[in-house]
């Protein structure tokens, strides 16, 4: 039905076509009737003709200085004595046998001479006719030439998009590569492999079909590729896995054939397929069944990866951020024998990609790289690049001539949290919000394992109307419970504050993220980690996706009975830390109404002199509770 509808479609096109040829080809056969024919205002007006009788008059008399005669089309063009030179000949209607004309011309001695205009009619002719048919041969060769595209694409539709390169000339080296030290090493190994084969082979070692590179958005894995494409010096073919991906059956797999038709004919060589998970899909995936025409696509790229015919000197690198649901035999040694984990950069990485996105960039001497890579845990590559960027961007705007430490932290705050926004004037609402603020950065100083106060302001970003930010020290690959804990009371201090200062009344939705965040690391800390009176048990599993071909919905694995027990663990740990939040605000009462004059007056406050105000303000406080004591 579907090719039945394509059919129809095409004759339609094809209808409305010769109809609009046929129309532009009337118009042009009537082209030349309109042109060749003598328009009414384009004729000779009467006082510029003579009758024949006038004309042997006029001969009579000597009034005629010259005469040319066209017996062809029976007229003479006469130019009369006492004209202009420049002055138009006149007209005049000849018979059919002027002997008695051409007699007194030669008694008269008049200078007189016959011409034939039937040459230039035909010539014009042929050149108005040519006028309408070239046009009209011209529109049959572009239509011609057009159909031969259609029928030529239709012949290749099958054929690889892969973009070739016989030495890929990337201008990206292992050097230039930065943060992603072992994922380095694996590939660098692949590089020996090609250039050197024998090191390997020597020892009985075989080189490796395939490698997958793993990790989130934006840690660098197409960059490594282009590294290796760059290294390597073989013939590089480069595609994206959704280019094997067609509505019409048996195209996917014809391209994977053709590109290792090609890969073959250029062996050794390299094959990157970006994105692969929008083609390595489990099969059989999906409520009904899957797709078969992506189905045969990846069928296709698994035979040819290692199937009953070997690519030799062909290794393929592939990326994807989605592994888990890439299918399995797609995974397995022999097709792709190396999994290279290209993760999130710690400390030295991101200090390490800082300065490499530094090099071509003006920074100020003050700016230290290591706090810029102290203060972005969990930021990529990518993130890192934007960031240097946003920040030179933020420098032009100022008319700077380097970067300062300023323009890095507003382009930090930019990057994670927003737009900078119009500071709210003085009100109750600045003042409840600043009250907010203060009770999350109070809390979380005051708490031991919480991690230290970065900054506290009351400038509006993206959503957020005010933010708070924490730094930790060192990079944090595990978390014990008294940090989750200190977590979650610092992000319920703000509404602590709100409840201590306002009332239970006046409490604001400023929490809502606040609210959900700590529910979540509360239930993660019962349900996961097993942090609660339950026991270290795991009660509750990744969920798994319906279009990975699995369950149709998340089956709870505990009772209800448990359940209950569950929300009960839940509250427990959240209302015990919101109450040792609001304790630790009572105390420090004073602490908290200092802070926050000062927050609404400066609108930003950073870490270090947040921290010199609590203690300084501690130590008061502890002074005077000594001498209110009696002795």
């Amino acid at each position: 039905m579907e090719n039945l509808g394509k059919r129809n479609l095409l004759k339609q096109r094809q209808s409305k076509r010769a109809n609009w040829l046929g129309v532009l080809a009337a118009g042009l056969m009537i082209f030349p009737s309109v042109v060749g024919g003598t328009p009414v205002l384009a004729q000779k007006p009467e006082r510029n003709t003579l009758s024949y009788g006038e004309l042997l008059q006029k001969v009579e008399k000597g009034q005629i200085k010259k005469v040319e005669l066209d017996q062809t089309e029976q007229t003479a063009r006469v130019y009369l004595s006492g004209r202009k030179p420049d002055a138009p000949p006149v007209q005049v209607q000849l018979l059919r046998e002027n002997t008695e004309l051409i007699n007194k011309l030669k008694q008269k001695k008049i200078d007189f001479a016959e011409v034939s205009t039937a040459n230039n009619r035909a010539a014009v002719g042929l050149l108005i006719n040519l006028m309408w048919i070239l046009p009209l041969v011209a529109l049959m060769l572009l239509f011609l030439r057009r159909s031969t595209n259609a029928s030529n694409q239709a012949m290749n539709f099958g054929k690889s998009r892969a973009r070739f390169q016989m030495e890929a000339k990337t201008g990206v080296k292992f050097d230039e590569v930065a943060g992603v030290e072992e994922a380095k090493e694996e590939l660098q190994e692949v590089v020996t492999f090609l250039k050197q084969p024998e090191k390997f082979t020597a020892v009985g070692a075989k080189i490796p079909k395939g490698v997958l590179l793993i990790g989130p958005p934006g840690t660098g894995k197409t960059l490594l590729a282009k590294a290796i494409a760059g290294e390597a010096g073989v013939p590089f073919f480069s595609i994206s896995g959704s280019e094997f991906v067609e509505m019409f059956v048996g195209v996917g797999a014809s391209r994977v054939r053709d590109l290792f038709k090609k890969a073959k004919d250029n062996a050794p060589c390299l094959i990157f397929i970006d994105e692969i998970d929008a083609v390595g899909r489990q099969r059989g995936a999906g409520i009904g069944g899957g797709n078969d025409e992506r189905e045969q696509t990846l069928n296709q790229l698994l035979t040819e990866m290692d199937g009953f015919e070997g690519n030799t000197g062909i290794i393929i690198i592939a990326a994807t951020n989605r592994p888990d649901v890439l299918d399995t035999a797609l995974l397995r040694p022999g097709r792709f024998d190396r999994q290279v984990i290209v993760d999130l950069p710690d400390l030295k990485g991101r200090l390490e990609i800082l300065q490499v996105h530094a090099r071509n960039k003006k920074i100020a001497p003050t700016v230290s790289t290591e706090a810029i890579a102290r203060r972005t845990p969990g930021f990529t590559g990518a993130d890192l690049a934007n960031l240097l960027n946003e920040a030179a961007i933020l420098t032009a705007r100022r008319r700077k001539e380097a970067i300062t430490t300023l323009e890095i932290d507003d382009a930090i705050d930019r990057v994670v949290a927003g737009m900078e926004g119009t500071a709210l004037v003085d009100s109750k609402n600045k003042r409840l919000i600043a009250y907010h603020e203060v009770g999350h950065a109070l809390v979380g100083s005051l708490i031991k394992d919480h991690d230290p106060v970065q900054k506290v302001t009351l400038i509006p970003r993206g959503q957020a109307l005010g933010l708070t930010w924490f730094t930790p020290n060192e990079e944090q690959g595990l978390i014990s419970r008294s940090q989750i804990i200190a977590r979650i009371t610092g992000a319920l201090g703000g509404r602590a504050a709100e409840e201590i200062v306002f009332g239970k009344p006046e409490v604001t939705t400023g929490a809502g993220n606040d609210l959900q965040y700590v529910t979540n690391l509360a239930r993660q800390m019962v349900t996961k980690f097993g942090m609660s009176d339950l026991g270290p048990l795991s009660l509750e599993n990744q969920s798994s996706e319906v279009f990975l071909g699995r369950d149709w919905m998340n089956k709870s694995e505990y009772s209800d009975k448990i359940a209950a027990k569950i929300d009960l663990q839940v509250r427990e740990i959240i209302n015990s830390s919101y109450n040792h939040a609001k304790e630790l605000l009572q105390e420090h009462r004073i602490i908290l109404e200092r802070l926050v004059d000062l927050l609404a007056e400066q609108e930003t406050i950073d870490g270090d002199f947040f921290r010199k105000v609590i203690e300084e303000n501690t130590l008061v406080q502890i002074t005077n509770e000594r001498l209110a004591v009696p002795h």
